[in-house]
């Protein structure tokens, strides 16, 4: 019944998203993504990470024959593109194989078989729609808010020391190899994700149950819920309103050489096509979550997960794609997210309530201090640095021993004489 829920609300909020879409001119989220069925995809690689996640439910010899036959579309797919002169592009394979086996679930499976098989395709689909809607949540930022709010965060982040200015020019002084380093984790953030992902999900089709809580999860509400901010807290970043990508909207051609300087800030208009996508950072919010469930794997995913943290921040802020102010916010997010999804998996209790309680009044104490007082921030860098560092330290430090505190009971609440994987899962369901 909750997938059957979850099902529905995601539909009626595609389906409004669509309708939202065609009113300024453009296809929504579900047209664009049946377009992909035959014609070229935006994204190959999102529609065959969507694919490896749906085939967690399925045995190896299953999965080798899914993935043949999506290798197998593809090439009949790009032969025909080829001779008709089309737009080459991978990916339909996957998101028929995908589709085929959501058909498959319904038409030659039963009870608990069909009810797994069809978690594992939703999962698949619902990853491929959350980046379709991202893209219709962006066009609707920038038709909807004609007015950015990045004097207010650039005055707020004089506090910080203006990180986006200092990365920018170290990111230059790199030359190319460090910008395309950097450039590569940026856009490929699925990369890391779905190297978690599958290794948390890896035993799934052996226990034929998918585990309380994994990185996928946190993905989605984070995809869901941050563009709604966007809509309250629309903001462009520096290399638009202080820099040369911004044209004739930005205030001045100043990033990354030249701070700006500390005046009244005022709420300034922009065009219509630059989305309002940076309070707060999701590209850190993602990556943040990827190195929280990276903790919990091998040495070699901690320390991919460390690494992809590390490089999206220098990428973020050396990018000119977002300020220092919205990175914290980026990190107090995430964590609230993944408190609030752990305890959801596990149970409320007073732990629980006072953690999300405690970072989501942190969040939204940073979006009204870079709003109402960023004058005041700027002119005491000295106080309100450090403050929104330790605001900042306060969330995550409340996070890392609440929820060690929680392992503690689920590793008490598991008999001793049971293995290793079967305690993990028990862990994970306390």
């Amino acid at each position: 019944m909750l997938w059957v829920a979850v099902s529905a609300v995601a539909l009626g909020f595609l389906i409004a998203l669509e309708i939202a879409a065609r009113g300024y001119g453009q296809r929504g989220p579900i047209a664009d993504q049946a377009r992909e069925v035959i014609f070229a995809p935006k994204s190959g690689t999102v529609l065959y990470v969507s694919m490896g996640l749906m085939m967690v439910v399925l045995t190896w010899r299953q999965r080798f024959i899914a993935l043949g036959a999506a290798i197998g579309i593809d090439l009949v797919f790009w032969l025909v593109r080829w001779i008709v002169g089309a737009e080459m592009m991978y990916g339909n394979g996957a998101l028929l194989v995908t589709l085929a086996c959501g058909v498959i679930a319904v038409t030659h499976r039963t009870g608990r078989e069909r009810a797994l098989l069809l978690k594992g395709v939703g999962l698949a689909l619902l990853l491929v729609a959350g980046r379709k809607t991202g893209y219709t949540w962006l066009l609707i930022t920038s038709k909807t808010q004609p007015m950015v709010l990045d004097q207010y965060v650039a005055t707020a982040d004089h506090a910080l020391g203006n990180p986006s200015w200092v990365a920018g020019r170290i990111v230059e002084a790199t030359g190319p190899v460090g910008a395309h380093v950097l450039d590569f984790v940026y856009i490929q953030l699925a990369v890391a994700a779905v190297a978690i992902a599958l290794y948390q999900l890896r035993n799934v089709a052996a226990e034929r149950r998918f585990p309380g809580h994994h990185l996928v999860r946190t993905f989605l509400v984070i995809g869901l819920l941050g563009p709604g901010i966007y809509m309250i807290y629309p903001v462009v970043g520096p290399i638009f309103a202080y820099g040369a990508d911004g044209g004739q909207w930005a205030l001045a051609d100043l990033w990354p050489n030249t701070p700006p300087a500390v005046g009244t800030p005022l709420a300034m208009p922009f065009d219509e096509f630059t989305p309002r996508n940076c309070m707060p950072s999701l590209h850190t919010a993602w990556a943040t979550a990827i190195f929280i469930h990276s903790l919990k794997g091998p040495r070699l995913l901690q320390l991919l997960g460390t690494f992809w943290l590390i490089a999206t921040l220098g990428a973020t802020l050396g990018f000119g794609y977002h300020y220092g102010a919205d990175i914290i916010a980026g990190v107090v997010f995430t964590v609230t997210i993944e408190a609030a999804l752990r305890a959801f998996d596990r149970g409320w209790d007073h732990s629980a309530t006072r953690l999300v309680g405690y970072g989501t009044v942190v969040f939204v104490g940073l979006l009204a201090s870079y709003r109402y007082v960023p004058v005041e921030m700027a002119g005491r860098p000295w106080l309100f640095g450090p403050l929104l560092v330790l605001a900042t330290a306060s969330v995550v430090y409340g996070y890392v021993r609440t929820t060690r505190q929680w392992d503690r009971k689920a590793d008490a609440a598991a008999p001793a004489h049971l293995p290793a994987q079967r305690r993990e899962t028990q862990r994970e369901r306390v």
